[in-house]
């Protein structure tokens, strides 16, 4: 066997460092190109493409909202997507969509859920909407407003309940979200929210059962991903 000398072990040594160098370099290469395309849709007119009206929920009828009460984005790409959030407007599904639509309010949901069990899409969920009050929940959130009021049990029907379960059910599948109660809240539940809603009527029990069983149903038939109080500011 032969010797190793100092020489052979600083060719080592040197052959290490470069190679560590280059492996150093090309990981920061990575790790621009990734911050790259988490920003890229920050310039000024640029946005990720889509086709314009195009819902995330079957049957779900698109009315967009001020693009002044969101945030232009790529989610789950650029912002992981783990939480639902529930809401109630305080008020009738038509004053929910006109101050959604209103730039001046500053504030939107992604759905409106009504008494009937119509929902309405405004903003895409690759996007942030301003709907939590809080910037982190925004931008790892889905949210769901439900019109009606938190101190009038007759506002959450038995419609209401069953197309909002359906439509989370569809929004866990999508993005690997576990149907539980760390995962799906109310607006109440938000750090730093001064909102109650969706209040001491809304019946989580019932709601989470009937995500559970719509979900089973959206896992044996999933559904593609499309192509390309009111909530707070935020």
């Amino acid at each position: 066997m032969g010797r190793t000398t100092g020489d052979t072990d600083r060719r080592i040594r040197r052959r290490a460092l470069l190679v560590g160098g280059l492996a150093a370099a090309a990981g920061t290469a990575v790790l621009a190109r990734d911050e790259l395309r988490r920003l890229w849709w920050r310039a000024p007119g640029v946005r990720k493409p889509r086709k314009e009206g195009e819902v995330d929920f079957a049957g779900a009828r698109w009315t967009p909202a001020s693009e002044a009460n969101f945030r232009w984005a790529d989610r789950p790409e650029d912002y992981g997507i783990d939480l639902v959030v529930v809401h109630v407007t305080q008020g009738s599904f038509a004053s929910a969509v006109r101050v959604f639509q209103d730039p001046g309010h500053g504030a939107a949901a992604h759905y409106i859920v009504r008494d009937d069990g119509h929902i309405t899409q405004m903003i895409r969920e690759l996007d942030v909407a301003y709907h939590a009050g809080n910037r982190d929940y925004n931008e790892r959130s889905v949210g769901i407003e439900h019109a009606g009021f938190v101190d009038d049990p007759a506002s959450f029907t038995d419609a209401m309940y069953a197309a909002s379960a359906r439509l989370t059910a569809r929004i866990c599948a999508r993005y690997d979200i576990p149907v539980n109660r760390e995962h799906i809240i109310g607006h109440v539940e938000v750090p730093g929210t001064d909102h109650t809603d969706p209040g001491p009527h809304w019946d989580w029990d019932r709601y989470l059962k009937l995500v559970r069983r719509a979900r089973t149903a959206a896992t044996r038939t999933p559904s593609p991903r499309p192509s390309s109080t009111l909530p707070g500011r935020a």
